[in-house]
């Protein structure tokens, strides 16, 4: 009965809060709406300068070529590659192609001429994938029979079919939105009471550790399953994207991530004793858990020392298993080892939580 009277007490402070209640469903909203279209892994409008030193019909058709594909921005031609160079130095250009003098009659004698194509590598992703971008199209101008010969490979993408990147990332954003809401508030709510000076009215009370913590814990998992259902509906109206697999997995995850930051956030606050610090601690390991999660970058592209992370990260589990559920459509039997891991980290982190509230009754 007091743990009831307590979580009521909870749900007060947070409604008597002018911001808090607008945070909660403003968050996720502006995640869901905007984020999707922002984080974008797909090299696109890449800015290319040409230098014909042919200058015939056929090295013209090339530059037709690159202009007419999605995938660059054509800055016009200059005509020596030192005033090209200059345009990347400038920012105004990103990859700068240079057409031989003999390329019209390389290419009628079957020879391979030698296109240099100069890539601003500052950026290397966009570098080397405009680098190759230009590279196929050089290809298919020069070599058309080995550009058929590759449209002949058959390629199949697997449950995400037309390569939609809000599909692959939608179910991270779960992540980042379950992280702020559930781990931030409970850090912050301990030692808000603190600098308020009401937890001493609580510490000279009868009221067990446990009782005090899961008091603490319990509404910011209701708030887990509110945004959880507000992002699973923001999805589907917005995006007509819908989860390939169980629903109520996708649940049972966000409670075990819920367990594991608001138990986390607890521990900072009972560590802390001023608002400021706890934010900073908690904006450390929040950053290091979120970069170390595969959530931007492959985690088998990491070094063997940053991959071992991945064993005690419960980001990395969540990310993995949501894209398991959400995206291929896998069941339980796909995520058990992930739902295990969670609820172990998330276990020890509660336990912790309890144990490191110093109660003075």
């Amino acid at each position: 009965m007091t743990l009831k009277y307590l979580i009521q007490k909870e749900f007060t402070q947070i409604g008597r809060n002018a911001f808090l209640p607008r945070l909660i469903v403003a968050f996720p909203v502006i995640i869901m709406c905007v984020m999707p279209w922002v984080m974008n892994m797909e090299v696109k409008n890449i800015k290319v300068t040409v230098v014909d030193n042919d200058r015939t019909t056929l090295s013209q058709q090339l530059v037709h070529s690159i202009e007419a594909s999605n995938y660059f921005l054509f800055q016009g031609q200059q005509t020596t590659y030192r005033a090209a160079l200059q345009e990347i130095e400038r920012s105004r250009s990103d990859v700068v192609m240079v057409i031989p003098q003999d390329y019209s009659r390389d290419v009628t004698l079957g020879r391979q001429p030698q296109v240099l194509i100069a890539a601003n590598a500052v950026n290397g992703t966009k570098g080397s994938m405009g680098a190759s971008y230009l590279s196929q199209i050089v290809t298919a101008h020069v070599m058309p029979d080995v550009a058929a010969m590759q449209s002949r490979v058959s390629t199949l993408f697997l449950y995400n079919k037309h390569l939609n990147f809000k599909l692959f990332m939608i179910p991270a954003l779960f992540a980042i939105v379950m992280m702020l809401m559930t781990g931030f508030l409970p850090a912050l709510n301990i030692v808000g009471e603190k600098e308020a000076g009401t937890i001493e009215q609580i510490n000279v009370t009868p009221v067990s550790k446990w009782s005090f913590i899961l008091a603490k814990l319990i509404p910011y998992w209701i708030i887990a399953a509110f945004v959880i259902t507000v992002c699973l509906l923001l999805a589907w109206g917005v995006y007509g994207i819908t989860s390939a697999g169980p629903v109520w997995l996708i649940y049972v995850l966000a409670m075990l991530l819920a367990l594991f930051f608001s138990s986390f956030g607890l521990i900072i606050s009972n560590y802390s004793d001023t608002m400021q610090q706890a934010i900073f601690v908690m904006w450390f390991f929040v950053v290091m858990m979120l970069l170390l999660s595969g959530l931007f970058t492959p985690t088998r592209s990491m070094p063997s020392w940053a991959y071992a992370t991945t064993y005690v990260n419960p980001m990395s589990y969540f990310i993995d298993a949501m894209r398991t559920v959400f995206v291929r459509g896998g069941g339980l039997s796909s995520v058990w080892h992930q739902l295990l891991a969670l609820l172990g980290i998330g276990t020890v982190m509660a336990t912790w939580a309890v144990l490191s509230y110093k109660k003075n009754n």
